[in-house]
């Protein structure tokens, strides 16, 4: 694992895609001492492994262990170029380290004076008040604090009032590289999960949150059926064991990986990364403290299309996964990732579904092996799109029994209320349309939704 941050550090543009195109490797990993292949990319100047990363999914804000981000690194070096592609990518112009610092405050200290008034153009603050009572003009030199003092003024900052030092790492804001024992680990021992709350039951398995070498997760033992036999534990163990590699998707943002597993029967376990906000139907549905306004709505449907764009790029495809809110989950940044814990395996129930609200008709009609996958899940993000302008469970007044054969057997559709915009009615018409063939693909939808977040 090592070898990415050196090939990041020296510029190796082509191992470092080589290394991104295998799933299984995640990119938001930080070294021992937090840094990801992005910090080491910024740090090192190395432009297009930064543009590289980013593009792929790069967390542009994650800091390391010093509380650094990218933004920070690439400032301290004078890289003017990373700076300015960085801002471009919204990253934390104002954002303070271990010591306070800001990006602003390192490049003021090593005197480059054009990556400083870039970073003043772009917004940065010159009165923000580090840990030592400095401000970045307190570590400029010569004439450049006078000239970046009078660029300042001229974009409008009250330079007169300072913004004092505030310790923040209790807040709980910052989104650290993650450990790099997240991807490491393939057999977990169960006795090494430190299990603390139940967090749910489902018909599928019951979740709790825990502690793996002190990491948040989220651990799901799968259910067997009642009294299964000895046979089926042994085989269901043996498909567990085939099948649980391919939901080790660490290569892209909007996909939410299964970590590790446990593999001791009867105990099949797969294990994630613990999210704070819970699934996407919680953050809609049950009090939450996080709002969720039309414009966030619509980058989490973006997320989502994004999401699930790569999955259908896979081949083969991942038969078993079935889209909804509940599948969705809420990253500490804010980010919509699907949730691979969520396919169901092989040896689980199979041709019961317990979300069919969701569900397209022809799922809910033919066998698995029968259906267009990818049109049966534009059908569902018809209904997450619907969910997300209407902030309602869809015919929340059925039993799942009903409401399935009513959408099988009886045409039961979601009908679109006053209020919603036309072009999210539009859209959400056209992903469900009847005839799968005529269903978009995920490609298709991202522009039109992004064009709607920028309208």
């Amino acid at each position: 694992m090592e070898d990415i941050f050196h090939w990041c550090r020296e510029g190796n543009g082509f191992l470092v895609r080589v290394w991104l195109d295998d799933t299984t490797h995640d990119l938001n990993q930080g070294d021992d001492h937090g840094f990801s292949p992005l910090h080491w990319a910024c740090k090192s100047g190395r432009g297009h492994i930064v543009e590289m990363l980013i593009n792929r999914g790069a967390r542009i804000n994650a800091t390391n262990m010093g509380d650094d981000t990218g933004l920070h690194l690439a400032a301290a070096h004078g890289h003017r170029e990373i700076v300015n592609y960085l801002l471009r990518h919204k990253a934390d112009i104002n954002s303070i380290n271990e010591h306070g610092n800001t990006p602003l405050h390192y490049a003021c200290f090593w005197g480059y004076q054009q990556v400083a008034e870039d970073l003043i153009n772009a917004g940065a603050r010159v009165n923000v008040i580090n840990k030592y009572g400095e401000t970045p003009l307190d570590k400029s030199k010569g004439q450049m604090a006078s000239s970046l003092l009078e660029l300042a003024e001229k974009m409008g900052q009250d330079v007169s009032k300072k913004v004092p030092y505030k310790e923040q790492s209790w807040l709980g804001t910052k989104s650290r590289s993650r450990d790099a024992t997240l991807s490491r680990h393939m057999g977990i021992k169960l006795e090494d999960l430190h299990l603390q709350d139940k967090l749910s039951i489902t018909k599928s398995g019951e979740t709790w949150r825990g502690i793996w070498q002190n990491n948040e997760i989220s651990a799901k033992f799968l259910s067997l059926g009642v009294k299964p036999s000895v046979d089926v534990i042994r085989r269901a163990s043996r498909n567990f064991s085939e099948e649980f590699p391919r939901l080790r998707i660490f290569s892209h943002p909007n996909v939410l990986p299964v970590i590790g597993c446990t593999n001791s029967p009867p105990n099949l376990v797969v294990i994630n990364q613990f999210m704070p906000y819970g699934s996407l139907y919680q953050v809609l549905h049950q009090p939450t403290n996080l709002v969720v306004d039309q414009n966030r709505a619509l980058k989490f449907a973006v997320d989502i299309a994004k999401g699930m764009a790569f999955l259908h790029s896979l081949e083969p495809p991942i038969m078993r996964y079935f889209l909804n809110s509940k599948h969705v989950y809420i990253d500490e940044d804010l980010t919509a990732r699907i949730n691979m814990a969520d396919t169901k395996f092989s040896f689980q129930e199979r041709n019961k579904y317990y979300h069919p609200a969701w569900m397209s008709p022809e799922v809910l009609q033919k066998k698995l092996t029968e259906i267009n996958i990818k049109a049966a899940d534009m059908w569902s993000f018809a209904i997450l799109l619907w969910e997300l302008a209407t902030r309602q469970v869809p015919f929340s007044e059925l039993s799942p029994m009903e409401c399935g054969m009513k959408i099988a057997l009886e045409d039961l559709r979601i009908s679109i209320p006053p209020g919603i915009s036309s072009h999210m009615g539009k859209l959400t018409k056209i992903c469900m349309n009847e005839e799968p063939g005529k269903r978009p693909t995920f490609d298709q939808v991202l522009p039109i939704l992004e064009k709607m977040i920028h309208a």
